[in-house]
């Protein structure tokens, strides 16, 4: 295999091992959260949770497909992989942009905020997320099955899906990258960017603890890094791939990059709410207290 083939088999092996178990651990505590108390950014987590999950799971047939086990991805299998991984990917930036955007107007617009401060605002926001990345998936297949010659973007050219795309296809596929980088990625960071520099010149300037001007700066900081690091080089590529018009060598490597995301948000998601704190004391007392209960059954039995 080649070396970077052995590298994103090994950064997707990890994203599954740390992420599907964080993802399901933190998607439990915001829903008990959610049960007890449903607040617009919980309904977010609560979708960003379900995208990252969503995303690990189809994770190991990208592996299957990449590990030369003789086994070629089928075409339509392709086509539901690449609309499914590249939308959890893109779905996973909107819904982080959402919860930056209502940090943003509980701290500058408090009581106006207080208005529009409702769950099903919040489902309707969800819902529009998931119906714009799911459109932008969409339009892939809508490019492929019009005009007069049928691309075939999914067939995968005899390798792995997805891959090693011809000229005629770079010339489709090209514009349609660029529109996603720009109105999925560049456009939610310059307002998560904003979200978040305001709230800190806000919080600054408060009378709150010092501990709590602190969790500001790490929310931003955290959230801003995953947008950055995991995200920022993909979405590079595409721009630079449109300008050349070719398909840059680096960006099946900063690609690796994005799966880093979906065992990373559980971190950010520690920074983001109070609500993890709390709910990881609260799941943990709960188990350790079905544990006692069961141990008491058992010693009851033996007493019997």
């Amino acid at each position: 295999m080649e070396v970077w083939t052995v590298i994103s088999l090994v950064v997707y092996g990890i994203t599954i091992i740390l992420g599907l178990p964080s993802n399901a651990l933190a998607f439990y505590v915001f829903y008990c959260r959610a049960k007890a108390h449903l607040t617009p950014n919980l309904i977010y987590m609560i979708n960003l949770c379900l995208s990252d999950l969503v995303f690990i799971l189809f994770l190991p047939l990208k592996m299957l497909d990449m590990g030369k086990v003789g086994w070629t991805m089928p075409e339509f299998l392709c086509a539901l992989y690449n609309l499914i991984h590249f939308g959890t990917i893109y779905a996973s930036i909107c819904f982080l942009t959402a919860v930056s955007v209502g940090r943003f107007l509980g701290t500058v617009y408090p009581i106006q905020y207080q208005v529009y401060k409702k769950p099903c605002y919040s489902f309707l926001v969800s819902l529009g997320i998931w119906c714009l990345v799911g459109l932008h998936g969409m339009l892939v297949f809508v490019l492929e099955t019009t005009g007069d010659i049928r691309l075939r973007l999914f067939a995968g050219n005899g390798s792995s899906c997805y891959s090693n795309l011809t000229e005629a296809q770079l010339a489709l596929m090209a514009p349609v990258r660029l529109e996603l980088s720009v109105v999925l990625f560049f456009l939610p960071l310059a307002i998560t960017l904003f979200c978040y520099t305001a709230c800190i010149r806000v919080l600054v300037g408060s009378h709150l603890h010092v501990r709590k001007k602190h969790r500001a700066v790490r929310v931003a900081a955290a959230t801003l890094s995953v947008f950055v690091l995991c995200f920022g080089p993909y979405n590079v590529s595409h721009i630079v791939g449109f300008i050349k018009m070719q398909n840059v060598w680096w960006r099946s490597i900063a690609l690796i990059l994005t799966a880093c995301n979906a065992f990373l948000d559980p971190l950010v998601f520690y920074f983001l709410s109070t609500a993890m704190d709390d709910g990881l004391a609260q799941v943990w007392g709960s188990l350790t207290g079905k544990c006692r209960s069961i141990q008491l059954k058992i010693a009851s039995v033996h007493r019997k």
